[in-house]
């Protein structure tokens, strides 16, 4: 990254909208504490840009400070999992669906999309990698890019309630094998096929925000931005894992 986009007059032009909101009325408080937050003008506000612009040091330093404080939090929280991984590993799998051995030494868990092109490729190589693994048991955590993918969400919802029926992993096979044609009549169709009571999958697909956005929780307290992300526990390794590394890596702690 730039040294904050150079600090050119792009990056002052952005500031007004959040300086205006807190780092403005920071400033005017110290200045005038009774009037801060029921005051600021167009005089004001350009006064306080005028001071960043002949301090910046003083905002780059916040930020650097702020952003190192942010990567000390998601390490620990990362060596947090890691280790449960090791130690307990039922307490990362919690509710989430798994498939694989029950006793297996190796623990693969993916945060995954459905809309997600790259999620449906990778599920090809892990149903290739788990038919010919029998030491693997991989565990499904949701991450529904919803910025980008409007059918995410509703598409965990279904799976998520298909799996209190006990076919989760046939609805996310179906799901991504049917990538192209995310949406409702879809849904219906596999929870029909797959002889679903639909009465009540339709009562769970209301009651499945909670599980979901604690997998979502998760995902940000460790850092994940993108799918498909996989970390993985085994003998010899513990870390998050390239797709394309996994066999080697199974390979060598044989």
């Amino acid at each position: 990254m730039s040294k904050l986009f150079y600090w050119s007059e792009r990056l002052l032009q952005s500031l007004r909208t959040w300086v205006g909101i807190g780092l403005l009325c920071l400033v005017l408080s110290w200045s005038f504490p009774a009037q801060a937050t029921s005051r600021i003008t167009p005089q004001l506000e350009e006064q306080v840009l005028q001071i960043i612009r002949e301090h910046p040091n003083v905002l780059i330093e916040s930020v650097q400070a702020y952003q190192q404080q942010q990567q000390q939090k998601i390490k620990q929280a990362q060596q947090a999992f890691l280790q449960d991984l090791k130690t307990n590993p039922q307490i990362v799998i919690g509710e989430s669906p798994s498939t694989g051995s029950a006793q297996s030494k190796t623990l693969l868990v993916e945060f995954s999309d459905f809309q997600c092109p790259y999620c449906a490729e990778a599920n090809k190589t892990l149903k290739q990698l788990l038919a010919h693994q029998d030491n693997v048991k991989l565990v499904y955590k949701n991450l529904p890019l919803t910025a980008i993918h409007s059918n995410a969400l509703p598409a965990a919802t279904a799976a998520w309630a298909a799996n209190q029926q006990g076919k989760f992993w046939e609805y996310h096979d179906a799901l991504f094998t049917n990538q192209k044609q995310l949406a409702e009549a879809l849904y219906l169709d596999i929870a029909k096929n797959l002889n679903l009571d639909l009465t009540k999958f339709e009562r769970d697909r209301t009651l499945a925000t909670p599980a979901i956005e604690k997998d979502i929780q998760l995902a940000e307290k460790l850092g994940v931005s993108g799918t498909p992300f996989l970390i993985m526990n085994s003998p010899g390794y513990s870390g998050v894992v390239q797709l394309s590394d996994i066999e080697s890596i199974l390979a060598n702690a044989k």
